[in-house]
């Protein structure tokens, strides 16, 4: 699929924007398509990025970008998936924007992931890691947790990775994969830090 592929799932996106929008830009290779192919028709919308670095390609492109702190609602959210079960639960946060993608996501009254084929898989984090953003304070007690769980766990550059908020990506792999995405995304979240 490659490039190619990416490049057609960013214009089956962009097809749903129209005049007047407020967009939540994800992060990742095929939203970069996105943002590309929404800059040449050169619409009258504006977005809130989930990083940095769509930020900074967003301002390359000459779309306009909202401040966080006027944003109540979006109208549409576009972003990524690093992997997508048959049930179409998702592992997001990958590249790192975690936190903001979340964010982002909550704000948007309609959401579209963008994925190609190669994205799917049977059972989530046996292959690609599930990516968990942690405040650096919570590291260690929230890796005993994961290892608790049966997690194969690292944190990305040896602990040195930090996300544009500042903290920790532990990268949690999952013999055999996450059997019951929904019940894990709920412990996972209830964990302090």
């Amino acid at each position: 699929m490659g490039e190619a592929g990416k490049r057609a799932a960013g214009e089956a996106a962009a097809v749903l924007v129209e005049d007047g929008m407020r967009l939540g830009y994800g992060s990742g290779s095929t939203v970069a398509h996105f943002l590309e192919v929404l800059a040449s028709r050169d619409p009258d919308v504006a977005g809130l990025p989930t990083s940095e670095e769509t930020a900074a390609r967003c301002r390359d492109l000459g779309l306009p970008l909202l401040d966080p702190a006027d944003v109540e609602d979006l109208d549409l959210v576009v972003d990524g998936a690093d992997e997508v079960d048959p049930q179409l639960d998702l592992v997001k946060g990958g590249g790192g924007a975690l936190l903001r993608e979340k964010v982002v996501a909550w704000s948007g009254s309609r959401m579209v992931i963008v994925a190609t084929p190669d994205k799917l898989v049977e059972r989530l984090a046996a292959q690609f890691p599930l990516p968990v953003e942690v405040v650096p304070f919570a590291r260690w007690h929230v890796e005993r947790v994961l290892r608790g769980f049966g997690f194969e766990v690292s944190a990305r550059d040896g602990g040195d990775y930090r996300t544009d908020n500042g903290n920790v990506i532990l990268d949690a792999r999952l013999p055999g994969g996450i059997e019951e995405p929904e019940l894990m995304e709920w412990t996972l979240a209830a964990l302090p830090g």
